[in-house]
Protein backbone atom coordinates (compact mmCIF):
# COMPACT_ATOMS: atom_id res chain seq x y z
CA UNK A 1 0.00 0.00 0.00
CA UNK A 2 1.74 3.51 -0.87
CA UNK A 3 1.06 6.14 1.60
CA UNK A 4 0.09 9.61 -0.03
CA UNK A 5 0.47 12.66 1.84
CA UNK A 6 -2.83 14.13 2.06
CA UNK A 7 -2.15 18.26 1.23
CA UNK A 8 -4.93 20.36 3.07
CA UNK A 9 -6.02 22.72 -0.06
CA UNK A 10 -7.14 25.71 0.05
CA UNK A 11 -10.59 27.30 -1.57
CA UNK A 12 -10.89 26.79 -5.48
CA UNK A 13 -7.93 23.84 -4.95
CA UNK A 14 -7.60 19.98 -4.76
CA UNK A 15 -5.12 17.87 -3.39
CA UNK A 16 -4.05 16.91 -6.78
CA UNK A 17 -4.23 20.45 -7.82
CA UNK A 18 -1.21 21.45 -5.18
CA UNK A 19 0.48 18.78 -6.13
CA UNK A 20 0.79 19.38 -9.91
CA UNK A 21 1.54 23.32 -8.59
CA UNK A 22 4.55 21.90 -6.36
CA UNK A 23 6.20 19.59 -9.44
CA UNK A 24 5.77 22.51 -11.27
CA UNK A 25 7.58 25.17 -9.05
CA UNK A 26 10.13 22.42 -8.10
CA UNK A 27 11.35 22.32 -12.33
CA UNK A 28 10.97 25.91 -12.11
CA UNK A 29 13.26 26.52 -9.72
CA UNK A 30 15.49 23.57 -11.24
CA UNK A 31 15.57 25.67 -14.96
CA UNK A 32 16.54 28.90 -13.11
CA UNK A 33 19.70 27.00 -10.95
CA UNK A 34 21.04 25.60 -14.07
CA UNK A 35 20.73 29.10 -15.99
CA UNK A 36 22.43 30.82 -13.35
CA UNK A 37 24.94 27.73 -13.40
CA UNK A 38 25.45 28.18 -17.36
CA UNK A 39 25.99 31.66 -17.90
CA UNK A 40 27.35 34.04 -15.68
CA UNK A 41 26.61 37.89 -16.03
CA UNK A 42 29.14 40.14 -16.93
CA UNK A 43 29.65 43.23 -15.11
CA UNK A 44 30.41 46.53 -16.28
CA UNK A 45 31.70 49.09 -13.63
CA UNK A 46 31.83 52.43 -15.28
CA UNK A 47 34.78 54.43 -15.57
CA UNK A 48 34.90 58.26 -14.62
CA UNK A 49 38.30 60.17 -15.99
CA UNK A 50 40.75 61.62 -13.35
CA UNK A 51 39.86 65.43 -13.70
CA UNK A 52 36.04 64.76 -14.55
CA UNK A 53 34.11 68.04 -12.87
CA UNK A 54 31.51 65.86 -10.46
CA UNK A 55 29.49 68.61 -9.20
CA UNK A 56 28.36 69.32 -13.00
CA UNK A 57 27.56 65.67 -13.58
CA UNK A 58 25.59 65.87 -10.60
CA UNK A 59 24.05 69.18 -10.12
CA UNK A 60 19.85 68.05 -10.85
CA UNK A 61 19.09 71.98 -9.96
CA UNK A 62 19.72 73.59 -12.76
CA UNK A 63 16.69 74.87 -14.58
CA UNK A 64 15.17 73.74 -17.98
CA UNK A 65 14.07 75.80 -20.62
CA UNK A 66 10.83 75.11 -22.52
CA UNK A 67 11.02 77.36 -25.66
CA UNK A 68 7.87 77.54 -28.46
CA UNK A 69 8.97 77.92 -31.97
CA UNK A 70 7.31 79.50 -34.45
CA UNK A 71 5.24 77.85 -36.95
CA UNK A 72 3.47 78.52 -40.19
CA UNK A 73 0.24 76.70 -38.77
CA UNK A 74 -1.05 78.63 -35.60
CA UNK A 75 -2.21 82.04 -35.52
CA UNK A 76 -0.56 84.38 -33.52
CA UNK A 77 -4.48 85.11 -31.37
CA UNK A 78 -4.12 80.87 -30.78
CA UNK A 79 -0.50 81.02 -28.82
CA UNK A 80 -1.39 84.23 -27.29
CA UNK A 81 -4.39 82.22 -25.61
CA UNK A 82 -2.80 78.87 -24.91
CA UNK A 83 0.04 80.78 -23.30
CA UNK A 84 -2.40 82.12 -20.88
CA UNK A 85 -4.24 79.11 -20.37
CA UNK A 86 -1.63 77.05 -19.77
CA UNK A 87 0.78 79.20 -17.77
CA UNK A 88 -1.47 81.64 -16.39
CA UNK A 89 0.12 84.88 -18.01
CA UNK A 90 -1.77 88.56 -18.05
CA UNK A 91 -2.59 89.02 -21.92
CA UNK A 92 0.32 91.46 -22.31
CA UNK A 93 2.88 89.27 -21.18
CA UNK A 94 1.51 86.05 -23.41
CA UNK A 95 1.71 88.56 -26.23
CA UNK A 96 5.00 89.93 -25.66
CA UNK A 97 6.08 85.98 -25.92
CA UNK A 98 3.83 84.95 -28.61
CA UNK A 99 5.54 88.22 -30.61
CA UNK A 100 9.07 86.80 -29.58
CA UNK A 101 8.24 83.68 -31.34
CA UNK A 102 6.88 85.38 -34.20
CA UNK A 103 9.80 88.04 -35.01
CA UNK A 104 12.50 86.08 -33.53
CA UNK A 105 11.73 82.57 -33.95
CA UNK A 106 11.33 81.55 -30.55
CA UNK A 107 10.91 81.79 -27.16
CA UNK A 108 11.59 80.79 -23.78
CA UNK A 109 8.06 80.28 -21.81
CA UNK A 110 8.45 78.79 -18.93
CA UNK A 111 11.74 77.36 -17.04
CA UNK A 112 11.74 74.55 -14.03
CA UNK A 113 12.85 71.38 -13.20
CA UNK A 114 13.37 68.44 -16.01
CA UNK A 115 10.24 67.05 -15.37
CA UNK A 116 8.06 70.02 -14.89
CA UNK A 117 9.51 70.74 -18.71
CA UNK A 118 8.80 67.90 -19.89
CA UNK A 119 5.33 68.13 -18.48
CA UNK A 120 5.07 71.82 -20.37
CA UNK A 121 6.48 70.66 -23.79
CA UNK A 122 3.60 67.92 -23.49
CA UNK A 123 1.24 70.06 -22.86
CA UNK A 124 1.77 72.81 -25.69
CA UNK A 125 1.72 70.00 -28.18
CA UNK A 126 -1.52 68.83 -27.05
CA UNK A 127 -2.74 72.58 -28.37
CA UNK A 128 -0.62 71.70 -31.22
CA UNK A 129 2.36 73.77 -30.48
CA UNK A 130 5.80 73.61 -31.62
CA UNK A 131 7.78 73.16 -28.10
CA UNK A 132 11.32 71.77 -27.18
CA UNK A 133 13.14 71.94 -24.01
CA UNK A 134 16.70 72.38 -23.47
CA UNK A 135 19.29 72.76 -20.44
CA UNK A 136 19.94 76.25 -19.27
CA UNK A 137 23.72 77.50 -19.60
Amino acid sequence: MSRRRRVRSGPGFSGTDVGVLRKAAAGARVGVLAARASSAPVEVEPSIEEGTDLEGLLDTDKPWLVIVWNDPINLMSFVTFVLQKLFGYSKEKATKLMLDVHHKGRAVVSSGTRERAELDVYRLHEYGLWATMEPST
